[in-house]
């Protein structure tokens, strides 16, 4: 089994919801933030390291991306006729994606700065951790309202508090993947499990940050691609 992350998950199956009427007849990494569509950022910043096998789960609206994804490297796979959440839907996608740690990344944020997988790619230490995550300084985000998810101690191991927000982008190994009896489940459940064995830790991300989680994200994330300096 490989130790190094050689493959891509791109979490793109979900509803949308919050985005209102921009998701009613199109999937929400179909929006477009400076004239295109989320995935696609979230797939140049994939690109830059070169993954073996990039693999994005669909559900809601599935054949748009299927459509859309079509000419590019991306493997996609349907979840149906539930959605299995994170977790659940990183577990299926396993056959795909291969043995070994993986990237997983959301694709409704846009950064700005630093590449965020050639961070994590630089700091991952298979030996000691079971998962990085690239956190978010709170005053580096934008546009979002919560206090934080993490706090990184000295050593960079994490644990629940406010602070730094989860930017969505990590590397995980996924064997404790198959130990969970639920289909459908969050990865908030091997995290816990990974704190617990003090083998979760976080990356602090020296860029900024947009969530894209609403339609007023759109406006927000556009002004900080025009930023010249982060």
């Amino acid at each position: 089994m490989r130790h190094d992350p050689d493959a891509v998950m791109l979490f793109a199956a979900g509803f949308g919801t919050r985005m209102r009427h921009l998701t009613k007849s199109q999937p929400k990494p179909l929006v477009k933030v400076g004239g295109r569509a989320l995935i696609d950022h979230t797939l140049d910043l994939a690109r830059a390291i070169a993954p073996g096998r990039v693999v994005a789960n669909l559900h809601y609206l599935p054949e748009q991306l299927e459509d859309h994804l079509a000419e590019t490297e991306v493997t996609t796979t349907v979840e149906a006729p539930e959605i299995l959440e994170t977790g659940g839907g990183l577990r299926a996608a396993l056959p795909l994606l291969g043995e070994g740690p993986v990237f997983t990344a959301n694709t409704d944020a846009i950064w700005k700065g630093p590449n965020p997988f050639e961070l994590l790619k630089q700091a991952w230490r298979p030996e000691e951790m079971d998962a990085l995550l690239l956190c978010v300084p709170r005053h580096a985000t934008v546009g979002h309202k919560g206090k934080g998810d993490f706090v990184i101690d000295k050593t960079g191991r994490l644990s629940r508090g406010p602070g730094h927000v989860y930017g969505g982008i990590q590397i995980m190994k996924t064997e404790k993947l198959h130990g969970v009896a639920e289909t459908a489940f969050s990865l908030n459940i091997l995290w816990n499990q990974m704190f617990a064995e003090g083998r979760l830790f976080g990356l602090s991300y020296p860029g900024k940050w947009c969530d894209v989680g609403s339609p007023e994200g759109i406006d927000l994330a556009e002004a900080l691609l025009e930023q010249n300096d982060v």
